[in-house]
C-alpha cells in the first residue's frame, strides 16, 4: 500500500482546510486509514482514524468538534476536513494504514504517507 498526502497549505486561525490521502494498491481498500501529526521536537500524534468501510470513526479530544474524516472507497481517498483551525494545529500531517480501526498509536500502523504541512497563522 502507497499513500501520497496533499492539501496542506498556509491559513488564517479560525479558517479551513481539507487534506487528503490517496491511497493505492490492491489491497488498499481493507485498511482502517488514520492521521496523525507532528511538530518539531514532539512526538507524532494521533488525530482521528477510520474504519475500512467508512462506517465507523473516531477523533482525538483536541481536534473533536472541529476535525472530521471520512473516505471514499471507489478512490480509495481518505479527507481530514479542519475547520476552526488554531496555530497550534501547525504541523505536518500524515495519512498511515493499519489493520484496525481501533489503533491509535503509531507503531500499530503498518503504511504510511509522506506528509503534508499545514500552518495555521494567527
Amino acid at each position: 500500500v502507497q499513500l501520497q498526502a496533499s492539501g496542506g497549505g498556509l491559513v488564517l486561525a479560525g479558517g479551513s482546510l481539507r487534506v487528503s490521502c490517496a491511497a493505492s494498491g490492491r489491497t488498499a481498500y481493507q485498511y482502517a486509514m488514520a492521521w496523525f501529526r507532528q511538530t518539531p521536537g514532539k512526538e507524532r500524534e494521533f488525530v482521528a482514524v477510520i474504519k475500512w468501510n467508512g462506517d465507523l470513526s473516531y477523533v482525538a479530544d483536541s481536534v473533536k468538534g472541529r476535525f472530521t474524516i471520512s473516505r471514499i472507497n471507489a478512490n480509495n481517498t481518505v479527507f481530514l476536513q479542519m475547520n476552526t483551525l488554531k496555530p497550534d494545529d501547525t504541523a505536518v500531517y500524515y495519512c498511515a494504514a493499519g489493520r484496525s480501526w481501533s489503533f491509535r498509536r503509531r507503531d500499530e500502523f503498518d503504511y504510511w504517507g509522506q506528509g503534508t504541512l499545514v500552518t495555521v497563522s494567527s
